[in-house]
This record gives structure tokens, sequence and C-alpha cells, in this order.
């Protein structure tokens, strides 16, 4: 059984990058302090509850003391995420956090919405996703969100089916990025990361991806639709175009605000996951609430409400359980700050 008095503090997670087919994990290593630059570690999965699709354990993190943050959550529920939480979203922690370094460009590929999540995949939540970029690499960082204009099926079906990544490619919206830029994805947006962006994510809790340019990528075209047929998992497509005024309301540019506290995502953001930038300085409250907090730069304290203190240096990732109350943050550091949504008697 999972023991309340451990839970009612902070804890700072080891690493975890489950194997992925993609290239990176350099600026992971470096911002840990690691040594570990693995060509397919590119992806740190952060107090995460979530699997990687189709598979028992991989994905999941594991507290020091040897458990699976999953059986202790589902253990002490209520300690971990709170009553209200709790009664909107049962024992999911509803939010999966990634540290993501992309070594190379990754493919074009969308994720389904709840609605479908729940009719094809038996799952209460879809894979809508946010961006906070945090560093870049490279001469030109770069990435893609949603069509430029309006495209018919039969034109995504035919370009799927062929396999034709230019045209796929080159009829998105290429946004060039920044760190202190953040982009909000909705589910369904076809989208893809430039190579040298390194990235604090926020998800929804699945390992849902429909892989539209799988070529080059994956083995075969076997993992890239989910089990789906193709002309199934197609219509998690959204082929509508993105112009100026929807990527506006997507796209944030928050470089250079030190308040203490920085909201970083798009409103419509906040139905899914909430994150902030925090710059304590003096000392900085935290609501009692599931989080996680990525530590950017510098070095400091995390105070829970029992009194217990938690030291932060640069490259720690924590997870702060709900029953730590009202925590303090303290010290000269930077830190992103994750939360899965407030609980809809609370909003």
């Amino acid at each position: 059984m999972t023991s309340a008095h451990t839970d009612q503090h902070p804890v700072v997670l080891p690493a975890n990058q489950p194997e992925q087919f993609y290239r990176g994990g350099a600026s992971i290593a470096a911002l840990r302090g690691a040594g570990d630059d693995r060509d397919f570690g590119p992806e740190d999965w952060v107090a995460s509850t979530t699997t990687r699709f189709g598979q028992p354990e991989a994905g999941l993190s594991r507290l020091p003391d040897g458990r699976l943050l999953r059986d202790a959550v589902a253990a002490a529920p209520e300690s971990w995420l709170g009553a209200d939480h709790v009664g909107d979203f049962g024992d999911s922690t509803a939010l999966l956090v990634k540290l993501l370094d992309a070594g190379q460009r990754l493919p074009v590929h969308c994720h389904p919405s709840d609605g479908f999540a729940r009719q094809h995949l038996g799952s209460r939540f879809g894979k809508t996703e946010a961006w906070i970029v945090v560093g870049t690499t490279g001469p030109n960082p770069v990435v893609y969100l949603g069509f430029r204009e309006d495209v018919a099926p039969e034109t995504v079906a035919h370009w799927v089916a062929t396999q034709d990544s230019s045209a796929m490619l080159g009829s998105l919206n290429e946004i060039p990025v920044k760190p202190g830029d953040t982009v909000h994805v909705p589910a369904g947006t076809p989208h893809a990361i430039g190579a040298g962006v390194f990235i604090v994510e926020l998800q929804q809790p699945t390992d849902f991806s429909i892989t539209l340019e799988w070529q080059g990528f994956l083995a075969d075209a076997e993992g890239a639709f989910l089990g789906m047929d193709h002309e199934t998992a197609l219509r998690t497509v959204n082929r509508a175009g993105f112009g100026d005024a929807t990527l506006a309301s997507l796209i944030k540019h928050t470089a250079g605000q030190d308040d203490p506290r920085v909201p970083l995502l798009a409103e419509d953001a906040a139905e899914f996951f909430l994150a902030d930038r925090l710059h304590p300085r003096g000392g900085l409250e935290l609501d009692p609430s599931f989080g996680v907090l990525i530590v950017l730069d510098g070095a400091g304290t995390l105070r829970a409400g029992s009194g217990s203190a938690t030291e932060l240096r640069r490259g720690h990732t924590v997870v702060v359980p709900h029953s730590a109350g009202t925590a303090v943050l303290e010290g000269e550091l930077t830190a992103v700050h994750c939360r899965p949504p407030a609980p809809r008697g609370t909003r």
C-alpha cells in the first residue's frame, strides 16, 4: 500500500526515456547534466502513468523506491490528485509531460480527439497537446502546424497512400520558433517538429498517433494507424486551413517575460492542461495540485505544506502530489510548472 506520509512530499524523478523511432536526446542529457545522449533517447516521459501504445509498461515512471507511479496513484488517488480531480477523472492524472528533443525532423502526424478515441480506441482521452520551446539548435528551428489551405479528403488519402512527403510537409504552415514560444496543438491538427527543437510537451495521457508520413520513419504502415483501417484513421485529420488568426490563437511568445508566474499556453488549452513558467525569487506559493515541475535553470527549494524541503537544481524533474498542500518555491531558478486541467467545479 502507498504511504500517505511518503506521498505528502514532492519527489525528484530519474530520467525515463522509452525507446523511440527517431533520433535525439543530447539536449535532454545536457539539461540533466548526464552523459547519455543516445541517438534514440529523444523523449523523457516525466511523472508518466501512460504506456507506449500497445505495451504493458514501457513509458511508465518509477518512483525512487521502485514503485510505478501509476500504481502509487491508483492506491491513494485522493492523496496524489485531490478529491475534486478524482471526482472528474478518477485515478487518472489526466496529464502526460515529456521532454522532447528532436534530433531529426519528426514525421507529419496527428492525434485523435476525445470523441474519436471513445468511439474507436476505447479511451476517455484523445491526445490534444502543447509545446513549450525551451531550446533550439541549428540554423532554422521550425515547427509545422495545420494545413495552410483547406485540403480535400481524397487529396489527404492520396498523399498518404503514395507517401508523398514533400506534398504533406509543403502543405503545412512552417513556423520559426525560439525559446519562450509556445504552441497549442488541438486534436486532429496535422503537425511535425523540426530538427533542433527542444520542448516541454504537455499531452492528454495517451500514446495515440496517426502517422501520415510513415515511410522513412516507421518499419511499415502497420504501426501508423493504431490498428485501424486507413479510411477510419484519416477521419482524425482536421483538413481545414489555418490562417493567421487561427495561428495567432494557438501560438504565444513569452521570451523576456519574467513575472513570478508567466502563463504559457493559449486560452483554449486550459480545458486540457495548464502550464506556467516560474521565477520565484523571494518565494512563490503553489496551490495544492498534482503537478510536474521541470527546472530549466538555477537552483532553489520547494517547501511543502508539511515543512519538508526538496532541493532543486537545473535538470531536476519533480512530481508534486496534491497532499503536499500549498508549497513554496524559493531560489534563483526558472521552472516550468505543468498541471492537469482544473476540475470542472473549480473553473
